[in-house]
């Protein structure tokens, strides 16, 4: 049997009297964790500009264009934030914990023209060459993340050339969580079971697939979500395989509808999740045994992360892609699948680990204490209708413990 998480004890609001999140906290030990896995790779700077990293070690946040704001992030010694115009000039008295701040130098993803991309990214290039060379950093490997190729020539044409992919620093970064961390995906979770509900009440014949997403946005920000996604609804004859979604389809009764929460943040720390509903009737034995055979499936799963077991002991729990008549396992890649959560990419998602037949059974990844990961599962048929659902977890030192409390043992009648 699967064990579900114990709940918060507290709200969002800031008390004196209950420890609740502590940012303080959570902000040092993200940084430390950086700093960890950096000095593991010899890499004693990172130059980064993928938001959720940004984030992740400097625990500031702000308009999320590509590579319009970025960090230099040390091993050793504080960070230095190059901002965004007018978040530069709002923010250093309200982030004290940064100490250096610099404009940012942005060519907006190439719009004013290459020449003009290229002068730009030439005093990008001297900005940074100039910080480098006053930490003594200059000829050492600089972590470089999610900038073009025309800021890659402008930093090697300055002389910053010893440039290191910092995905796999980062991943390796964010995949153990600590107890405030964990506190932000359970709230985050929380958010999510209150507007699987309000969808639960919405969904009714006559009514467009897209109005669901309506809803989820405005219930997820009136609950506190810090970003609230419409989710992908998938309704009636196009709900199996997962494909494109919210084509303001209208649903008609007896309808299969499910959707995913996947990307509504809390502090940053983002959902996945998903659940199905059938449109004003029962459903029929085909369809149960569909949900079953998601449901023991996703559950199978479950009950194999724990530490000392890996990827590979759960992923043997996913049929091959073949059951269902595909060639490949990627025809499967993101439909049958384990995957880590936190303050990942966009959606929030696909950290470390990942459990699926395509590379967890000759690659695994060990399950450690910490970790947060989703599992998700589907059955159905075509121009039919489908089933889904997927769980969030945290893995602790007896096992993973399931945090989105929502129903999930059956397919949901709607409307309630």
């Amino acid at each position: 049997m699967v064990k579900f998480g114990p709940r918060l004890t507290f709200g969002q609001e800031i008390s004196d009297w209950q420890e609740r999140i502590n940012t303080e906290r959570m902000r040092q030990y993200r940084a430390e964790r950086g700093k960890q896995s950096m000095r593991k790779h010899g890499v004693p700077v990172l130059l980064e500009a993928v938001p959720a990293n940004v984030r992740y070690l400097t625990a500031t946040k702000g308009y999320e264009y590509p590579m319009v704001r970025y960090i230099l992030f040390f091993a050793e010694g504080d960070p230095v934030v190059f901002e965004h115009d007018g978040w530069l000039h709002q923010m250093p008295d309200q982030a004290p914990w940064i100490k250096h701040w610099r404009p940012a130098r942005a060519w907006l993803t190439g719009a004013p023209g290459l020449e003009a991309c290229q002068d730009e990214a030439k005093q990008f290039a001297a900005d940074i060459h100039g910080v480098l060379q006053a930490r003594g950093l200059l000829g050492e490997k600089i972590g470089f993340g999610g900038f073009d190729g025309i800021a890659r020539e402008a930093l090697v044409a300055a002389g910053v050339k010893n440039l290191v992919d910092s995905r796999q620093i980062m991943l390796e970064a964010r995949c153990i969580k600590n107890v405030d961390e964990i506190n932000c995906l359970k709230m985050a979770a929380a958010i999510v079971e209150g507007v699987w509900y309000r969808i639960w009440e919405t969904i009714r014949p006559g009514i467009k697939d897209s109005r669901l997403g309506v809803v989820a946005v405005s219930t997820g920000y009136e609950l506190g979500a810090e970003i609230a996604i419409p989710g992908g609804w998938r309704t009636g004859p196009v709900s199996f395989d997962r494909g494109f979604h919210q084509a303001a389809r209208i649903l008609q009764t007896g309808d299969l509808v499910y959707g995913s929460l996947c990307g509504l943040a809390y502090m940053g720390y983002r959902t996945c999740t998903y659940r199905t509903f059938i449109v004003q009737r029962q459903p029929n034995q085909r369809e149960k045994d569909w949900y079953k055979k998601v449901l023991d499936r996703v559950t199978a799963i479950i009950e194999e992360i724990k530490p000392g077991k890996t990827t590979a002991d759960a992923a043997k729990h996913f049929p091959p892609a073949s059951t269902w008549g595909y060639k490949e396992e990627c025809e499967v890649l993101a439909s049958e699948i384990g995957h880590g959560i936190g303050m990942g990419g966009a959606g929030g998602n696909y950290d470390i680990p990942i459990i699926n037949r395509q590379w967890s059974l000759k690659f695994p990844q060990p399950f450690e204490e910490g970790m947060a990961i989703a599992v998700e599962c589907r059955e159905g048929e075509h121009r039919v209708g489908g089933v889904r659902l997927e769980n969030m977890v945290i893995v602790t030192k007896d096992g993973a413990e399931i945090i989105d409390h929502f129903p999930r043992d059956e397919i949901l009648v709607a409307p309630r």
